[in-house]
C-alpha cells in the first residue's frame, strides 16, 4: 500500500489527511491550546512538539506509517517561485526555518513532513504551490514607483487546484485555457491565470484588489500615508488596520460573511450596503484581469467560503456574466489539493522541482 500524508499547519491548528491514491481514508483537525503554543519562542520551534502530536494522531486511527511515501506540507513563506511540486531539501528547510518572507505556521509543513519522511525506508516529503508562486509578467510588477514592486502572494495552492479541476471536469488541459480564478475567504484573491501560469493577481495578504472580511484591500494612499504619520498609531496597528481588522470586520465587527448575509436579509440596509459594495469590489477586479488576457477568457471560476453565499454570488455574477462563463466552486479543500500533488508526482504527472 502506497498512501500520500497531507500537512497542514495553522495558528491555532493543525490539519492532517491520509490519502489512499485519490480517496481520503483519514482526517484529523488537531487543535493547539494557547498555552501550548506560547511556550515557543518562534513559530517554527513548534515543529517537533507539532509532530509527536501528528504522529499519536495516525497511530490511535491504526495508520502504519510505512505505508507512507509521499508526505506533502502546505508551503511557507519562502522566496518567491513558479508554480508546482518542491522535495523538502536543505535550501528550503533553511529558509523555513528563518522566514525569508514572515513568520508564518505555514513555514512548518515543510519542516514537519521532513522530519517525518527522514524515518520512514523510501518516502519523499514535498511542498506544493505555497503563498509565494510568482508567476507575474513583467508588466504586472510595475506599481507606478520603483520603491514599490508589485508582488505574487495569493491563494496559489486553491487556485491553482479548483483551475486543474475545472479544466479535467470540462475535458480540456489547464495550460490550454486562460482563466479568472477568485478565492473568496478571510482574504480574496484574483488571478489572471494564462496558459496556465498566473500572470496577474493581486497581492491578497496585505493591501491589494477588494476587501474581505477581515482586510482592508487597496485603500486610499493618501489618506493611509498621512494616518500613518499622525500619531494616532503605531506601526502594529496600521498592520492590522490592513490585515485583521480591515474589511467586515471594521464595517460590521464581524468576520463571519454568513453572518453579514443574514444580517442583510433582517433589512440591516448597512450590512446590506456593505456586502454589495465587497461584491462590487471583487466584480471590478475581475473586470480587470480580463482585460490583462485581453478579453480572451474561457470562464470565471469562484471559489472559497464565501461563494457559498448565494445572495453574495448572484450580485458578483450579475456584473461578470457579460465577461465569460461563470462557474461556481464552493469551499476550499486544501488537504485534497495537497494530496492532489502528491498523486500527480507518485504517477509521474507533475516534475519534481528543485528550490534553490
Amino acid at each position: 500500500m502506497t498512501l500520500i500524508l497531507a500537512i497542514n499547519p495553522g495558528s491555532t491548528s493543525t490539519k492532517i489527511a491520509v490519502f489512499d491514491d485519490a480517496k481520503q481514508i483519514f482526517l484529523k483537525n488537531i487543535k493547539h491550546a494557547s498555552q501550548d503554543l506560547s511556550a515557543f519562542e518562534k513559530i517554527t520551534d513548534q515543529y517537533q512538539f507539532r509532530k509527536e502530536i501528528i504522529l499519536r494522531e495516525l497511530e490511535e486511527a491504526k495508520i502504519s506509517l510505512h505505508d507512507i511515501h509521499i508526505i506533502v506540507g502546505r508551503g511557507g513563506l519562502v522566496k518567491p517561485i513558479k508554480s508546482g511540486v518542491y522535495i523538502v531539501n536543505e535550501a528550503l528547510k533553511a529558509d523555513l526555518k528563518i522566514g525569508v518572507l514572515g513568520e508564518h505556521a505555514s513555514n512548518l509543513g515543510g519542516l514537519i513532513a521532513d522530519d517525518i519522511a527522514q524515518s520512514l525506508p523510501g518516502a519523499n516529503a514535498y511542498i506544493a504551490d505555497p503563498v509565494v508562486v510568482d508567476e507575474l509578467e513583467p508588466l504586472a510588477r510595475i506599481s507606478g514607483h520603483p520603491d514599490f514592486e508589485r508582488i505574487s502572494i495569493f491563494h496559489a495552492l486553491n487556485q491553482k487546484a479548483i483551475a486543474r479541476s475545472h479544466a479535467k471536469e470540462m475535458g480540456q488541459k489547464y495550460h490550454e485555457l486562460n482563466l479568472i480564478v477568485v478565492h473568496l475567504g478571510g482574504g480574496i484573491s484574483v488571478g489572471a491565470h494564462k496558459k496556465g501560469r498566473v500572470v496577474d493577481v493581486n497581492q491578497a495578504l496585505d493591501g491589494e484588489g477588494p476587501f474581505s472580511p477581515e482586510r482592508s484591500g487597496t485603500l486610499p494612499v493618501g489618506a493611509l500615508a498621512r494616518a500613518c504619520f499622525s500619531g494616532k498609531y503605531t506601526l502594529e496597528e496600521i498592520k492590522k488596520i490592513i490585515t485583521g481588522k480591515g474589511g467586515f470586520v471594521a464595517y460590521l465587527g464581524t468576520n463571519d460573511a454568513y453572518e453579514v448575509e443574514k444580517m442583510a436579509e433582517a433589512g440591516d440596509s448597512h450590512a446590506q450596503l456593505i456586502q454589495d459594495a465587497m461584491a462590487y469590489q471583487v466584480a471590478k477586479e475581475i473586470g480587470a484581469m480580463s482585460t490583462v488576457l485581453e478579453g480572451v477568457v474561457d470562464a470565471i471560476l469562484l471559489t472559497g467560503g464565501i461563494a457559498y453565499g448565494k445572495p453574495f454570488v448572484d450580485t458578483v455574477k450579475k456584473r461578470i456574466q457579460h465577461l465569460g462563463d461563470v462557474y461556481v466552486y464552493p469551499g476550499e479543500d486544501e488537504m485534497r489539493a495537497l494530496a492532489m500533488n502528491g498523486l500527480m508526482v507518485l504517477e509521474g504527472e507533475a516534475e519534481v522541482l528543485e528550490y534553490k
